[in-house]
């Protein structure tokens, strides 16, 4: 038996996700999350105890003074990084805590 109306797995979440955005947004700050660790790298996220996106910021709690006033001096690039590592804007800024 042929079918007819075959489509892409990958096709078929495409439209899944563009027609259930938060879906896509969750799916995205995810991402986001995950890219924290592949950006930085072992070494900060040994000083990393939280890290969670409300209201598109994302909130990190770095348990190291000197490592947290680093990453606040380039902020700005971390939030352009972080959002195209996720593939879309998911976050407006980076709120960095101690």
């Amino acid at each position: 038996m042929k079918y007819t109306n075959t489509q892409k797995i990958a096709d078929v979440l495409k439209d899944f996700l563009d027609e259930n955005p938060q879906l896509n947004e969750k799916i995205a700050e995810t991402r986001l999350i995950n890219a924290w660790g592949e950006m930085l790298g072992p070494a900060t996220m040994r000083f990393t105890t939280g890290l969670y996106v409300r209201n598109r910021v994302l909130y990190v709690r770095i348990s190291s003074a000197v490592l947290r006033s680093e990453l606040m001096m380039c902020r700005e690039r971390l939030v352009k990084n972080l959002n195209q590592k996720a593939g879309m804007q998911v976050i407006d800024d980076i709120v960095l805590t101690g």
